[in-house]
């Protein structure tokens, strides 16, 4: 049996008219980590969708070059804004929550039509994804499959070659958006962390893991299994720019035999 091959048709229920919503997670950005159901789905949907910045192809779009079908209709959805506005922000809040209706109507029509769509997400799709936002408002009016995907933190922490967690120890994932005194109170309640979302963020993490007296155990990981990947320890990072394929490991040590 070929794996992956490109006749490959997923499975209706019968008497089903209408189309599956496919919510396919890519792993942490190397191609070769996609999963052999992710890209036998990739390659057997009419539609292929995917988020991207306005003007841009899209990381996601890139990762499945290899994969997609010359005959493919390709749907990018355009974030209306990513870093232009804060996210606390009433703006931001409108703008985006628009976008998702929109984008969720576009994909009601393709998937009402009778069609399949592979909606792509980074990492995992149920994990800080946007596939989340469309899911919510798909889920029940159409028939959903959502398929796993490598979490970026867990790419990185590979790419570090950091063991994350021994024994009993507690593994706290943190949003570098976090107010500065939240994430250390968080950070020295726990024994393991992972700190994301970084960008502009990356000075007040920076403050609250030396706070917490967890600064000198951070491994800052950039771009983790993608080219241009780089590690290294927190306290070699000679400035605080980071940018959005980034993030900060504090790995735990707890029991070991």
């Amino acid at each position: 049996m070929n794996l992956f091959d490109p006749a490959f048709v997923p499975a209706r229920a019968p008497g089903q008219t209408v189309g599956t919503l496919h919510g396919i997670g890519l792993g942490p950005g190397d191609p070769d980590l996609l999963t052999v159901k992710a890209v036998r789905l990739i390659r057997a949907a009419p539609v292929v969708a995917y988020f991207a910045k306005k003007g841009r192809r899209g990381n996601a779009r890139t990762i499945v070059d290899s994969w997609l079908a010359a005959s493919v209709e390709e749907m990018p959805l355009e974030y209306p804004v990513t870093t232009e506005i804060g996210f606390a922000e009433e703006g931001y809040r409108r703008e985006l929550g628009s976008f998702y209706e929109e984008a969720a109507a576009r994909l009601g029509a393709v998937l009402a039509s009778g069609r399949d769509v592979a909606l792509l997400a980074e990492g995992d799709p149920l994990f800080y994804g946007s596939f989340m936002h469309l899911f919510v408002r798909l889920d029940g009016r159409f028939p959903v499959s959502i398929v796993p995907g490598v979490t970026g933190m867990s790419g990185c922490w590979t790419a570090a070659r950091s063991p994350i967690t021994w024994g009993d120890d507690v593994l706290t994932v943190l949003p570098g958006t976090l107010p500065e005194a939240t994430l250390v109170e968080r950070l020295k309640a726990t024994d393991a962390a992972v700190v994301m979302k970084l960008g502009s963020h990356f000075a007040k993490v920076r403050r609250a893991l030396a706070a917490a007296g967890r600064d000198d155990e951070a491994i800052y990981v950039e771009r983790g299994t993608m080219a241009g990947e780089t590690v290294m320890r927190l306290a070699d990072k000679p400035d605080d720019d980071a940018p959005y394929f980034s993030i900060l490991l504090v790995p735990g040590h707890g029991r070991r035999p």
